[in-house]
This record gives C-alpha cells, sequence and structure tokens, in this order.
C-alpha cells in the first residue's frame, strides 16, 4: 500500500502568484478558453463581489456561485475554481453590493484527458483543421497560445505552448469549441485541445536569481504491490514551466513521447506538474526554473518494524530448539548435504587405503626384492 510521508519543510509561498490569473476593467465581457483539472483565478474589482453562474449544461439556472464545492471567493473579490471540469463550461458573472454587473467570463474548459501532445523535434505533427457542417461549414482549428518560458536557461531544456479548439462560422468571429456549440450535442475527436513541445536553449541573465520561496521536502516509498508511485510538484501548473530531474538526470518529454523513457511517466494533463515512478532515486522539480520540491526514497517504517518481529521470533524459536517457520525445509537440506558430505569423503579415504599400501608394506616389499 502506498504512503506519502511529508512535506518535513515548507516555506510559504503566495498561492496566486503561481496560478493563471484572469482579469478584466470593469464593464467588460472575457470570453476564453482554458483547460480542465487546472487551477483558475477569475478576477473582480470589488471586495464585496457577488458571483452568479450559468453552465452550458444548465441554461436555465443562475445560481449562487457558493453553490459549487470547488470555487472559493478571495477577499479581494476574485475567484478560485480548482480542478474545473468541463461540465463547468459557461458564463462566471461577477456583480458588485448594488447588483452591477461588473465583468461576465464566457469560459470553455476542454477536456485535458484529450490532450493530443506532440513534440517538434520528433517531427510530430499536430492536429489538422476540419470542417463541420452545422448548416453551413464551419471550420474547426486550433488556437496557439505563445511559447511559455524554456522550463531551464543555460543548459538545454525544453518549453511548450497550448492550443485550444476554435471553431468559426462564415461570417462569425472564432469562439471556442463548446462555446460555440453550445446546446448541440456532437462527438468529433477533432474537438479537443493541443500541447506542443520543442526543445530551447536561452542563457541565463546576470540578474536572474533563483531563490525560491516554497521548498518542500518529501518521502516516498516503493514496493512489490504498488510497482510505481505519483509525485506532485507543488505549485506546478500547465500554464507554467516545469522540470523534473531524477538524480541530477533531466526527464524531457521528447524522451518519454520517443518512447525511450519506461521508467518515469509525466503527466499531460496537467503539463508534467505529476510524475509517475517506478524505480528509487532522488527527484526534483523546478517551476519558472526555481526549485519547489525534493522527493527522497524511504524504507517505510512497516518494513523495519516487520524484519523485527522475524527476527525476535527467530531467536526466540532457537532458545527453545525450534526452527523457524519456513526455515526447517532448508535445515533438512542442509543435514541431507552434510551427511552425504561425510559419506563421500569416507568412500574416498577408503579407496586411498585400499590402492596405496602403507609405507611399512612398502619398506617389506623393498626387502623382499633385495
Amino acid at each position: 500500500m502506498l504512503t506519502t510521508l511529508g512535506p518535513l519543510l515548507s516555506l510559504a509561498l503566495p498561492v496566486l502568484g503561481f496560478l493563471i490569473s484572469i482579469s478584466y476593467p470593469d464593464g467588460s465581457q472575457c470570453q476564453r478558453a482554458l483547460l480542465s483539472g487546472n487551477d483558475v483565478i477569475l478576477g473582480c474589482n470589488s471586495s464585496r463581489a457577488r458571483w452568479y453562474y450559468f453552465l452550458l449544461q444548465e441554461p436555465e439556472l443562475s445560481n449562487h456561485i457558493s453553490g459549487i464545492s470547488n470555487i472559493e471567493t478571495r477577499p479581494q473579490g476574485s475567484i478560485l475554481i480548482k480542478n474545473p471540469q468541463p461540465s463547468q463550461t459557461g458564463f462566471y458573472r461577477c456583480h458588485d453590493e448594488n447588483g452591477t454587473l461588473l465583468v461576465e467570463y464566457e469560459i470553455d474548459f476542454q477536456d485535458a484527458t484529450t490532450l493530443h501532445i506532440t513534440h517538434r523535434d520528433l517531427a510530430q505533427e499536430p492536429l489538422e483543421n476540419e470542417t463541420l457542417s452545422l448548416g453551413g461549414k464551419e471550420l474547426i482549428f486550433t488556437r496557439w497560445e505563445p511559447w511559455q518560458d524554456c522550463n531551464r536557461c543555460g543548459v538545454p531544456g525544453e518549453r511548450k505552448r497550448l492550443g485550444y479548439c476554435y471553431i468559426q462560422g462564415p461570417l462569425e468571429e472564432a469562439m471556442p469549441c463548446r462555446l460555440y456549440l453550445r446546446e448541440v450535442t456532437m462527438w468529433s475527436n477533432r474537438i479537443r485541445p493541443e500541447l506542443q513541445v520543442e526543445a530551447c536553449q536561452v542563457p541565463c541573465k546576470k540578474t536572474q536569481r533563483f531563490v525560491s520561496q516554497y521548498i518542500s521536502f518529501e518521502s516516498f516509498e516503493l514496493n512489490e504491490v504498488s510497482e510505481s508511485v505519483w509525485l506532485t510538484c507543488p505549485l506546478g501548473s500547465i500554464y507554467r514551466p516545469i522540470h523534473w530531474e531524477a538524480n541530477g538526470a533531466l526527464l524531457t518529454w521528447q524522451r518519454q513521447l520517443s518512447g525511450r523513457d519506461f521508467g518515469t511517466a509525466l503527466d499531460p494533463v496537467n503539463g508534467g506538474r505529476r510524475l509517475q515512478i517506478s524505480q528509487p532515486a532522488i527527484y526534483k522539480c523546478f517551476v519558472q526554473q526555481e526549485l519547489m520540491a525534493r522527493f527522497n526514497p524511504l524504507t517505510p517504517p512497516e518494513v523495519w518494524e516487520a524484519r523485527r518481529r522475524e527476527d525476535a521470533l527467530q531467536h526466540q524459536q532457537l532458545e527453545l530448539g525450534e526452527a523457524p517457520p519456513g526455515k526447517t525445509h532448508s535445515v533438512l537440506e542442509g543435514l541431507k548435504l552434510l551427511l552425504l558430505a561425510s559419506t563421500v569423503l569416507a568412500l574416498v579415504g577408503a579407496l586411498r587405503k585400499l590402492r596405496r599400501p602403507s609405507r611399512r608394506k612398502r619398506s617389506d616389499q623393498l626387502l623382499l626384492v633385495k
């Protein structure tokens, strides 16, 4: 059974600085595509903000934001959506204490579990554009975000960019796929987000200092039953540059996507925030080139306790003149081998006596010859 101990040491860092935050001025209407499973903050410039939501799956309902368990209201008026799901695609509206609409967000939480991931250095191709027939010829395509920063500096690293599913109809502006389709229910392998990775190398800035404000030392264990365990990088996000090291060696997307890395697996759903391991090593994770956590292999206390009990039981049985459980067979085998060895030695000795006369007999024989 898996057991993860820790963190043993951690220094707090304002979480808001490591989450994607969307904010627009009052009176704005924001339309965005985001990924499910990755935390996000929606801003509102009112300390007494009142939030309401309209989900596409329930367009006739209007509820207060407090009715959603994975949404927290921040003191400044913004809301934090933890682990958003595709079913939460819809409209999020912020009102002030007088009921005036301040900002409205139209958010398409695209399903990250269907993410199409490619590596440019492996000549892997992104999804191609397609057309749909919904009363006209709608074009479905990927709208790419800018490349994120390289996850390392001064040495070879990697960078990634996100691509969201968009649909554009004749004489219409492009919209995120689910927001465009609205009530239309359809399935297409093309309606999914993308993640693209490429190699990079950038120099370190002279003023660049990597002094992490959040360091977590955690211990993990591997056993025959579990075979693998997941490690999670604190404050990591698919929207941020992340990289992992195992005993100082870089774990890359290129190695994983080429099928040459079988000991570890970066989780594409969260951009590598989680790492699956099957071998003991010292693992480190970095977010925006800052060390976030170090994971050390651990021999679980249960193993030591089981060994101590086994030793005590064997000692007790030896005092009673009994063979320990599971040892009887090996003891009998040992006795049989000892008896066989003794028999063989006795036979060898007898043969030597028969084939080699004693020194006295040899001397007698010599005398007879004379």
